[in-house]
């Protein structure tokens, strides 16, 4: 893949590959030798495009990306060097205003100092304190794509111009917004999908009808007795729902049964 000329001046230009099922292969993974190409491929893409990426599997783990061999990826291939060693400082999982927002919303925005950009109004993203950005932040400006994983794991990709003074990316989200979003969901997706260690779950996991009912209102902090109550069952038939659950969910106890159970789409947390 040619390199763009905007590279010379690390300015984000308009070199970009264009969407299609071959770019978006580039970055797929399908098995752990394929993890440093896909790397490779979601480099020169975000270069093109006079960017930078920094991949993250899981904003919770200060641990990035590794080939099959272990290499971190974000030294390796994406050429972040000691200075910028975002991965190795412990509090950025909670202290950078990027890693936040990633929380709060599932789309593609971008940030700088005086606040986020998003296709829609989000507002939560604007309660994010973003004082002191630039040291929390480790950059100035950035494209940011979360990519929401199942069991509530939550990654993100972010793209930084190669021009560090840089801080307005208007035109550049405009421009690329969309196409890194895609980029960064399959990459990052499929590598959890590969690399990751073992099932989250059981086999024979899914919940019966009365189990969901049951845990809908233990979610909302009813107790077996009300449960029985509300459903027209006797207690122990409430405290069989439920249990089951918790076994079906590999849980071990009723406060994690509701969790997983929301995790997982059964039943949801939101008032």
């Amino acid at each position: 893949m040619a390199r763009s000329l905007e590279l010379a001046t690390g300015k984000p230009g308009s070199a970009i590959r264009p969407i299609s099922a071959e770019t978006v292969n580039l970055v797929r993974i399908r098995t752990r030798e394929d993890v440093r190409r896909a790397a490779e491929a979601l480099h020169q893409l975000a270069m093109d495009a006079g960017m930078r990426a920094a991949p993250a599997h899981d904003i919770a783990d200060k641990r990035t990306p590794v080939d099959h061999e272990g290499n971190i990826l974000a030294s390796d291939v994406f050429g972040w060097n000691a200075e910028k060693a975002w991965w190795r400082n412990s509090r950025i999982a909670l202290d950078s205003p990027l890693t936040s927002a990633c929380r709060f919303t599932g789309e593609p925005f971008w940030v700088n100092a005086q606040g986020f950009r998003t296709r829609e109004p989000n507002g939560y993203l604007a309660a994010i304190d973003l004082g002191n950005f630039e040291a929390r932040a480790m950059t100035r400006a950035a494209i940011v794509v979360p990519v929401h994983l199942p069991f509530g794991q939550i990654g993100a990709v972010s793209f930084n111009p190669l021009d560090t003074a840089m801080t307005d990316l208007e035109e550049a989200f405009a421009s690329h917004g969309d196409a890194f979003g895609l980029y960064a969901r399959t990459f990052i997706a499929s590598y959890v999908q590969v690399m990751g260690a073992r099932q989250a779950l059981p086999p024979g996991s899914r919940l019966s009808k009365r189990e969901v009912e049951c845990l809908r209102w233990a979610a909302i902090g009813k107790t077996d007795l009300e449960i029985s109550m509300i459903m027209s069952r006797s207690r122990p038939t409430v405290r069989f729902h439920i249990h089951n659950a918790s076994t079906k969910l590999n849980a071990v106890n009723r406060s994690q049964t509701v969790f997983k159970a929301a995790q997982l789409g059964y039943i949801s947390l939101g008032t």
